[in-house]
């Protein structure tokens, strides 16, 4: 046959056949007008350089399998030398895994050191920079969240008995707060700048904007508690241990409470929306006074200047 048909058999190009003659894996013999001549058994051998460098196999190493097949054997791989071939390609395989693994940590690391090192660092407004350090400034044209009534059963109800970890490492009663106002703001979830933000994250009204509402309570906390406000707690449910990075990362004066299961959703009828097989809060805040519901923050748009709206209600509404 010709080497177009013997490319075709074995499922290779004809480039690929005249390279594996170059390195005298298959020698075809010649017809008296010169033409090459192969035979079932070049078909043969050419499938099965094939199959070895789809294992990773270099085209070279192959020659011990070859060798095996001309000794009239059924299978490439019934020689001993063929076993040291696998084990030599085991070896160099391992050897390139090991050295990826360590490359690989080795990017992390960096990536998260730079990512916390540089977080709090603007960011030029080009447009290029990319989705997973862009925590801190809102994307235009961000989705408003409507007004579903979720939220006006909420004023004057009591906080249940419900206990909550906390990122201060002790736990938080929210039946026990005392005296005097609490501004508690409920979010979904905070992103960080080492990892990208959840595919269509943006998309969802009311999703986008935790880390930029966060800092704004951090930014505005000293005019809050001048304002009559005796503490300000975060609340979302993820774990403290994911919170208190935020917390660290953020330097946040106050600290962040932890509902995994969603109890304070299910004691006060709170909304909540579905993502990726998640339950999340959607964003809302209370104003608590006297072990009660003064006042809901719901919807709340923008996230960004969310603090200083609660602000401004605290400044509007003083303790008499």
């Amino acid at each position: 046959m010709k080497i177009g048909e013997l490319a075709r058999c074995a499922g290779v190009t004809i480039k690929a056949v005249r390279y594996y003659e170059s390195l005298g894996l298959v020698t075809p013999r010649r017809l008296a007008n010169g033409y090459r001549d192969y035979t079932e058994e070049d078909v043969r051998l050419v499938r099965e350089i094939r199959t070895l460098s789809n294992l990773g196999i270099p085209v070279e190493s192959t020659r011990p399998f070859l060798a095996c097949l001309a000794t009239g054997r059924q299978h490439a791989d019934d020689c001993p030398e063929s076993l040291v071939g696998y084990r030599e390609a085991i070896d160099e395989l391992t050897e390139r895994i090991e050295a990826l693994t360590t490359r690989r940590a080795a990017l992390v690391r960096h990536l998260k050191q730079a990512a916390h090192r540089n977080s709090s660092i603007p960011l030029p407004d080009n447009g290029e920079h990319p989705t997973m350090s862009d925590l801190y400034r809102l994307p235009e044209n961000l989705p408003v969240p409507e007004d579903d009534g979720a939220a006006r059963h909420l004023p004057g109800l009591k906080l249940p008995r419900i206990t909550l970890s906390s990122t201060s490492g002790e736990t938080v009663g929210l039946d026990t707060l005392g005296t005097g106002r609490t501004v508690i703001y409920l979010y979904p979830l905070t992103g960080r700048p080492d990892t990208d933000l959840p595919h269509h994250w943006d998309s969802i009204p009311g999703a986008r904007g935790c880390t930029a509402e966060t800092c704004d309570f951090r930014d505005h906390h000293q005019e809050l508690l001048a304002a009559g406000a005796q503490g300000v707690f975060g609340l979302s449910s993820q774990d403290s241990g994911y919170q208190r990075e935020v917390v660290e990362r953020l330097r946040l004066p106050f600290a962040m409470l932890s509902d995994p299961r969603l109890s304070l959703a299910a004691a006060l009828d709170l909304p909540t929306f579905e993502f990726a097989g998640l339950t999340l809060f959607k964003r809302l805040t209370l104003v608590i006074r006297d072990q009660a519901i003064e006042h809901a923050f719901y919807p709340v748009f923008p996230p960004d200047a969310h603090a200083q709206q609660v602000l401004e209600w605290l400044r509007s509404n003083p303790v008499t």
